[in-house]
């Protein structure tokens, strides 16, 4: 197998490069929006790449803005999110062998994606206790592992804590997430070689993306940002499920 045949062609590629800077940027500033830009853009320009590249990306994502505010993680809620996380992605890899590599699964992202943005903006507010977190973490694991897309149940659950202990908690919960989803599907058989050479080839792009966010991060509320990354996710959704009808 050549290299060629490992990556995408170079305009899908550049597709999918745009998207992973810009879904990077916004994970580090509000702890969520990678999976929800990058999911529906790799959907649509490298479909034989998902959704292993995202999860894969995703770990880079999440641990590389956590270390940039490691100090405000509130631990102890991560072992009960995480129990949650595992219990979804369990589920979630058995479903996977049904939709990845069919033509469900871009209709099964664009949905999901909009299921996120709506639970994003219905405003709800549930107490952070231990069985809130397993339900979070349940049904993120499951989002996630199909579709590479699992911040939004966790981002509900946090909405009402501090901005800055808000996102480094949920990029620590992204982190781990995605690397429980790729274990589930890695023993499913569905995390690929050419998943990873396109992960690697994109991962650079993540620690510059982080860099590049940190003066943003400390001039840009969480909350200004927030209707423009639902913006561009229901937009990037809708165009995924309307090519894919």
């Amino acid at each position: 197998m050549t290299t060629l045949e490992l990556l995408p062609a170079t305009l899908p590629w550049l597709y999918c490069a745009i998207a992973v800077i810009t879904g990077t940027v916004l994970q580090r500033i509000a702890g969520a929006g990678f999976g929800m830009i990058a999911s529906p853009v790799m959907v649509l320009a490298a479909p034989d790449w998902v959704p292993g590249t995202i999860l894969l990306l995703g770990v880079f994502v999440g641990f590389g803005s956590f270390f940039g505010s490691k100090d405000s993680v509130n631990f102890r809620d991560l072992p009960f999110g995480l129990i949650g996380r595992v219990i979804g992605a369990v589920f979630a890899a058995y479903i996977a062998r049904l939709v990845v590599g069919s033509s469900y699964l871009p209709i099964a992202v664009g949905f999901i994606v909009l299921f996120a943005v709506l639970l994003s903006c219905l405003g709800l507010s549930f107490k952070i206790g231990k069985l809130s977190l397993v339900i979070a973490g349940t049904i993120g694991g499951v989002m996630a592992t199909l579709t590479g897309i699992g911040a939004a149940p966790m981002a509900v659950l946090y909405s009402s804590v501090e901005a800055r202990r808000s996102a480094a908690t949920q990029n620590m919960f992204f982190g781990f997430g995605m690397a429980i989803s790729i274990a589930a599907l890695t023993v499913a058989g569905l995390i690929t070689f050419k998943q990873l050479a396109f992960a690697l080839s994109l991962a650079p792009l993540v620690p510059l993306s982080i860099w590049l966010s940190k003066p943003l991060a400390q001039r840009v509320e969480k909350g200004s940002i927030r209707p423009w990354a639902l913006g561009l996710a229901t937009t990037s959704a809708s165009i995924l499920i309307i090519s894919s009808i």
